[in-house]
């Protein structure tokens, strides 16, 4: 048996790129996001970005001559689009309420939900590896994040607005795959964007604050409608027309990962061991999943 029956499929091995570089653009959020949190509120940076990246992307779809929407997709755009304004708008409103710990550690079981929504809906298998690569992957995304010892009543409302996101953010892919036949991929995310931003306008407008959009705030909000939503999300997309669900959920996970080390390398924020232990775990579960 030559050496090529072993090697992914090209369209796999496509699909695995666009996951790498999905991640890549998303681990620019965390630090793009601390500097445009010094002058306005989260729910602003959540909606300027969904709607940078609204605005970009479907720039682009029209550049290439894409076919957009029309009129008959208004509702279900709506839908979707409102699916994704909740997983933002729900992660930033948790912020709000219990500890970002708490919130990552959540937000980052989407892959339970992805699984048991991509099982029920998409009909896709789930071995028992992946199973298992998934439980470590969580375990370890827990461990990464850490848990503060208290817990109040306003704790378990962030926690709550957490899972909404992580349930949110499953549906999210599940919608991408199961449209990866209807509509290009550039229009698709654009008006996914785009949609989800005017959902979330409305808070922005009630939490605005004009005097903090600084020269170093706006630069920040642009880079984060553009690296990690407009290229990541978009890439996220592209690589769930073409993988399991299940699999680039996991793969997405490492945004944490890499955030981290980049947290250390530009902002000082040396990982304690737990978090070393948080890292291995994640990274024996996306190997149990992908292999």
């Amino acid at each position: 048996m030559t050496s090529e029956a072993h090697e992914p499929p090209a369209r796999d091995r496509r699909g695995y790129l666009y996951v790498l570089l999905a991640v890549a653009a998303f681990s620019t959020s965390p630090i793009l996001t601390r500097v445009a949190g010094d002058g306005i509120g989260i729910f602003e940076i959540a909606a300027g970005r969904l709607l940078i990246a609204g605005v970009a992307v479907l720039a682009v779809a029209i550049w290439q001559r894409l076919p957009l929407p029309g009129r008959s997709d208004l509702g279900r755009f709506a839908l979707f689009g409102l699916v994704t304004a909740v997983h933002f708008g729900a992660y930033a409103a948790s912020l709000f309420f219990t500890t970002i710990a708490h919130s990552l550690a959540i937000i980052y079981t989407a892959p339970v939900f992805s699984a048991l929504l991509s099982r029920w809906f998409l009909h896709e298998v789930i071995s028992a590896r992946q199973w298992l690569g998934m439980l470590v992957a969580v375990v370890g995304v827990v461990v990464l994040a850490g848990f503060e010892p208290e817990f109040t009543t306003t704790m378990l409302l962030g926690d709550l607005l957490a899972l909404i996101s992580a349930v949110t953010f499953a549906v999210y892919g599940i919608m991408g795959r199961s449209q990866r036949h209807r509509y290009p991929l550039l229009s698709y995310s654009g008006s996914i964007y785009l949609v989800a931003g005017l959902w979330l306008l409305p808070f922005a407008l009630l939490t605005f604050s004009p005097g903090g959009y600084t020269p170093a705030t706006v630069a920040s909000l642009l880079g984060l409608g553009l690296l990690p939503l407009g290229l990541g999300h978009t890439f996220y997309n592209a690589a769930l027309r073409l993988l399991n669900a299940t699999v680039v959920n996991i793969l997405a996970m490492q945004e944490v990962t890499i955030s981290i080390a980049l947290a250390a390398l530009i902002l000082g924020e040396i990982p304690a061991l737990t978090t070393l232990a948080g890292v291995a775990l994640t990274l024996v579960g996306v190997i149990l999943v992908v292999l």
